[in-house]
């Protein structure tokens, strides 16, 4: 998981191509005036669902992940409280595969998110969105998913670990290269 301020998101244009796609969309898209539903961004390879729900009680909240899909989580509006923990930590349900959605059971550490924030959301993190921080409260959230290629999403994710540089625009090496004072 990555969580940080949208003002900061070139910092991770390096982790996968798709997340770029997306990074670009939230910054450089009017999403107060956008309407919730669907919108392609790179057709089903990235796309946007706009949401606005009140949030809820943590008892009627549920733990999910996803195999297919990085979740790219944008508060645009309010404040929610966000469950985060480790597959291995959770039990796993049933998956969907198509809604992408594992359904799973257990505990996790919650924090507050704020409008401004993102949360970047890989396979191996099950997560618990929408929960209130005191009491219901309307929210408006993007979520963009950005598809996984590779063995790592056919084999269910995060069966051999998950390798989300598969779509790196960095260039490929045999291993960590020097820095050179001109790199920085």
């Amino acid at each position: 998981m990555i969580i940080d301020q949208i003002k900061n998101a070139s910092l991770y244009f390096g982790v996968n191509k798709g997340l770029v796609t997306a990074f670009h969309y939230l910054q450089n898209t009017d999403l107060s005036k956008v309407e919730p539903g669907r919108y392609e961004i790179d057709g089903s390879n990235v796309y946007a669902l706009v949401q606005q729900y009140e949030t809820k009680a943590k008892e009627k909240g549920r733990w999910e992940a996803h195999r297919r899909y990085m979740d790219v989580q944008y508060l645009v509006q309010g404040v929610e409280l966000f469950g985060f923990a480790n597959l291995g930590q959770l039990n796993a349900g049933n998956y969907d595969e198509d809604k992408d959605f594992l359904a799973l059971t257990g505990d996790g550490d919650f924090f507050v998110v704020r409008a401004g924030t993102f949360l970047v959301l890989a396979p191996q993190d099950g997560h618990m969105p929408g929960i209130a921080v005191s009491s219901p409260q309307p929210v408006k959230k993007v979520v963009v998913k950005v598809r996984l290629t590779g063995p790592e999403s056919a084999s269910g994710g995060v069966k051999g670990g998950l390798n989300i540089l598969e779509n790196n625009s960095q260039p490929k090496s045999a291993g960590p290269r020097k820095l050179h004072p001109k790199d920085y």
